[in-house]
């Protein structure tokens, strides 16, 4: 397959895995920021974000000359035949999309571009949105220059974004021009996943339906773990025996302190305010949310109850702050609701986690940070587990009760055997078990 000239817009999660497995491809790629420190951050093999095994991809590519970073639109736009827009969508004030840094691209690329171009929508963004683009496009630019926006959404887990992107599920690919699509088709053939070739508006629905029912699979989980506890069931065995049904399925049954991050949270109220603005009324949408965030609250009462009924003066120990393993992203997570409920309790809180510590100080100064996590645990009057890290499961538990001031542990994520936890003479409760 011949080489291709690929300019991507934005090296955040989404943008720089994109550039980086694009050029691993052994395609040609310009990654642009507007963010001069991100960029000569990148020129000098320093990664934005944690993402494992990002940096060894950037740095092979950055060796081979495949991949370089740049903030200028007319150098990225040199020669390329794709422009990927990779920039955030970020939640605006009631919910919807904020399009501010897409539209910002759409017009830079318009300035810029003097060869023929496909613009591809990389960006979770607003059903209709591909339109809008190409309409900022045509008004931007100083001589009309071919080009078609076609919608390309990203199916990337946080953690394990670089084998999603290198095996996808399917690759969905929206156009009104026949020719675009098929070109951002062939770009994704060496990837020998499904491809799914529809108009605009639908590939953009499709990413927002696909975000918006795993959450819905972890809402409903979420809701039978309360019966599960009433009723003497045990909602961990309840998931595992309903997902052998290839309907279901056995992912995003896992029942705890719910989602948090950069896309349900924004992806599930997006769509709801899409609804809502069509005079519909999005019922399950409504409730996935807030049976998520009820999560946390009720967490937070649960160890209150464990520690005797009042938090006040009391020590809580936090494992983990990112909103899922394998990430330091603290968009959304639970761990930021938690802490500041308990400190308005009046509770004393201290946290370990292997990454997310530095990307969660400024967002939690009223919380003490450990570099140990026995350190951590020692003199604590509970703890919680808020991120199911794998170092977590690994403790030695024998240890960690004998640093407890009284061994009590909030599983919010139900990584340990609650048998075990029993025998081991802890006050311990887990989610629907």
């Amino acid at each position: 397959m011949a080489m291709k000239q690929i300019c991507v817009v934005g090296v955040g999660y989404v943008g720089l895995v994109t550039a980086a497995c694009f050029s691993d491809l052994g395609n040609r790629v310009t990654a642009l920021d507007v963010n001069e420190q991100r960029v000569e951050n990148l020129k000098k093999g320093i990664m934005p974000i944690y993402e494992p095994g990002l940096d060894e991809l950037v740095k092979r590519n950055v060796n081979a000359g495949r991949i370089t970073f740049t903030t200028s639109y007319k150098e990225a736009l040199k020669d390329a035949e794709y422009a990927f827009i990779a920039v955030g969508t970020p939640s605006g004030e009631s919910g919807e999309a904020d399009l501010q840094y897409v539209a910002a691209a759409a017009k830079s690329i318009a300035e810029n571009m003097t060869t023929p171009l496909v613009i591809i929508n990389k960006s979770t963004v607003p059903i209709g949105t591909g339109d809008w683009v190409a309409d900022i496009v045509k008004g931007a630019q100083p001589k009309p220059v071919d080009f078609a926006v076609v919608s390309c959404p990203e199916f990337l887990r946080e953690g394990s974004a670089i084998g999603d992107f290198m095996s996808p599920h399917r690759t969905v690919i929206g156009s009104m021009d026949k020719d675009a699509a098929n070109k951002v088709a062939h770009l994704h053939l060496p990837l020998r996943a499904p491809i799914v070739i529809t108009d605009l508006r639908t590939a953009e629905m499709i990413k927002y339906a696909s975000n918006a029912f795993l959450a819905t699979k972890i809402s409903f989980m979420n809701e039978l773990a309360d019966l599960c506890e009433h009723v003497g069931a045990d909602v961990k065995e309840v998931a595992a025996g309903m997902g052998y049904d290839a309907r279901i399925g056995r992912h995003f049954l896992d029942a705890g302190l719910g989602w948090g991050g950069s896309c349900f949270p924004k992806d599930v109220e997006a769509l709801a305010f899409m609804a809502k603005e069509k005079g519909l009324n999005p019922r399950i949408l409504n409730d996935v949310m807030e049976v998520n965030y009820e999560r946390r609250t009720v967490a937070v009462k649960h160890v209150e109850k464990m520690v005797g009924g009042n938090l006040k003066g009391k020590t809580i120990g936090l494992l983990g702050l990112a909103f899922k393993p394998n990430t330091d992203d603290m968009r959304d997570a639970p761990s930021i609701d938690i802490s500041k409920a308990l400190i308005e309790a009046g509770a004393i809180v201290r946290v370990y986690d292997p990454v997310a510590m530095e990307v969660a100080r400024p967002l939690l100064p009223d919380v003490k940070m450990f570099k140990d996590v026995y350190e951590m645990t020692q003199g604590c009057d509970a703890l919680m587990v808020i991120t199911e890290w794998n170092e977590f499961k690994q403790l030695d538990l024998a240890k960690v009760k004998g640093l407890l001031k009284s061994p009590v542990i909030y599983d919010g994520r139900n990584i340990y055997d609650p048998k075990v936890m029993k025998e081991l003479g802890f006050s311990y409760r887990a989610v629907g078990r």
